[in-house]
């Protein structure tokens, strides 16, 4: 175990020394994905309310996609949790924040109203304004002339 995290790690030198860009090879564990990652609950009910609750969360490897999109082995991971807590009898809104506890807010798609979520909720609403204001004064320009 030691020998193949020690040959990883000089792999992962001899790429950055050479400038070789990483491989996704190396982003990915040889273990077999958690039992529920790829597998759907039998209550179709549980199911239906797990796969809600994966399409709010982001996955935290690829950023971009939820857990219930993404392929990564983080994603499976965490899908697998959803599915064994809400089989357990757990809330979804419950595992969300716990998982927001765990992770942050970054982990959902809609970030609850805080300090420092502010200006994600705001900015919207203030370039909106903008938007009327300058259309506005455009329309009345118009209109003078």
């Amino acid at each position: 175990m030691i020998r193949s995290s020690l040959s990883r790690a000089l792999a992962g030198a001899i790429l950055l020394a050479t400038g070789v860009p990483a491989s996704p090879v190396f982003s990915q564990s040889n273990r077999p994905p958690a039992e529920l990652a790829y597998t759907q609950l039998a209550d179709p009910d549980q199911e239906a309310q797990a796969q809600l609750l994966m399409e709010e969360l982001r996955c935290l490897v690829c950023q971009g996609q939820s857990i219930a999109d993404s392929d990564a082995e983080m994603a499976g991971d965490m899908r697998a949790l959803v599915r064994e807590r809400i089989a357990a009898g757990e809330s979804p809104q419950a595992i969300r924040e716990w998982l927001i506890e765990r992770y942050g807010d970054y982990v959902t798609y809609d970030p609850p109203l805080s300090w420092i979520t502010a200006p994600l909720w705001i900015a919207p609403l203030l370039l909106l304004a903008l938007g009327i204001f300058i259309a506005r004064r455009s329309f009345r320009r118009r209109r003078a002339q």
